[in-house]
């Protein structure tokens, strides 16, 4: 039995005539009494999806209900989501993010870890190009994952890459560029008192 077999069901007692039936199948009522008052195409349509469904079986003409059947609907249902997935759509896209600091933290870095590499940096459209695929809001997306401190500005504000603490984990991305000099927002690099320049622009 597949995990949508509870679908056949659903749509058979959403039927108030196959519902009604089923009730009186439930009670021990006979084939006949079952389906008394209820027009012959109709009836035959109840018992058709409720035997389709598995909730009720047929025995030598007698119709009875099947407890096994929504047991086994409940054995096959998929197990509920855990982790960073309660917060995401089947096709992987953001459904909403979480109230709780610990676990949106953890969301934005299961997204960053799969848009960037540890040493990659990447201008801002490049990162936004990335991020349409988790996101109908991407620069709601972008601005999380710099608030929070998983991904983190470049000195000139104009790139970004992913934080040190992140940085650790293997990542998903393409086409990396090593980043060099990279600073969380708002943080320059000293420069050199002689040159003027940054220890990264005289390299």
């Amino acid at each position: 039995m597949t995990s949508n077999a509870w679908r056949p069901a659903i749509a058979a007692l959403a039927n108030d005539t196959t519902r009604e039936v089923y009730a009186r199948i439930v009670l021990g009522a006979s084939r006949v009494d079952a389906v008394a008052g209820v027009a012959a195409p109709r009836a035959d349509a109840a018992i058709a999806a409720l035997v389709g469904a598995g909730l009720v079986t047929e025995r030598e003409g007698a119709l009875v209900a099947d407890a096994t059947g929504p047991k086994r609907m409940l054995a096959t249902a998929p197990a509920r989501p855990t982790g960073v997935d309660r917060f995401l759509r089947p096709d992987g896209r953001i459904d909403r993010y979480p109230s709780k600091a610990g676990e949106r933290v953890e969301l934005l870095a299961h997204v960053a870890e799969r848009v960037l590499r540890p040493g990659e940096i990447v201008t801002e459209r490049e990162l936004t190009g990335r991020l349409e695929r988790f996101a109908d809001d991407v620069a709601l997306l972008r601005r999380h994952l710099v608030d929070h401190g998983v991904v983190e500005r470049t000195p000139s504000g104009s790139e970004y890459a992913l934080a040190p603490s992140i940085r650790e984990t293997p990542p998903a991305a393409e086409t990396p560029r090593q980043a060099v000099g990279v600073a969380p927002e708002g943080v320059s690099r000293p420069r050199d008192a002689a040159s003027g320049s940054t220890s990264s622009e005289r390299r």
